[in-house]
């Protein structure tokens, strides 16, 4: 699996569908989290990357330092599936997402991270809808962007 996680001050998706657009999810302080399923992918790694995120230090504390996590702030978590993270462009210029779980798998352990999120802050995770159309909006705070990786835990 994975993630690009922004700190935000604000963020919300929108689902569209007939040309018109529905806002489905919406926080204010917290995390987005994009989230990408790769082949290969079990509730083990949904479990360890929900951990990872909700224990990420990097909310500045009174000395300005990133040093607490989005439960330390009551932030919430939003998530939106997002495929195209495993976009493979080593060959000309049309990504290839090969590496991309397909729906079937992908789906139970988008769910399964969003359940586990909800475990760990004891928040309902608001979230996308999978496979649709959707608008992303979001004010990055700092900009803060962290990549994790559960395949590459060096990044």
């Amino acid at each position: 699996m994975r993630a690009v996680v922004q700190r935000v001050s604000m963020a919300s998706v929108e689902v569209i569908e007939n040309s018109s657009a529905e806002v489905v999810g919406e926080i204010n302080k917290g995390l987005m989290v994009l989230l990408g399923v790769e082949n290969g992918d079990t509730i083990d790694d949904a479990k360890w990357l929900a951990s990872k995120i909700v224990g990420l230090r990097i909310f500045e504390d009174d000395a300005e330092k990133m040093n607490l996590s989005v439960q330390d702030v009551d932030g919430d978590v939003l998530v939106v599936s997002q495929f195209t993270l495993y976009g493979n462009v080593r060959k000309g210029y049309r990504p290839s997402f090969n590496r991309s779980a397909r729906p079937e798998t992908a789906i139970p352990l988008y769910e399964d991270f969003m359940a586990e999120i909800e475990l760990l802050t004891n928040k309902k995770v608001p979230h996308g809808e999978f496979g649709a159309m959707m608008n992303v909006n979001l004010v990055n705070d700092g900009p803060v962007t962290i990549i994790i990786d559960t395949r590459n835990k060096d990044i």
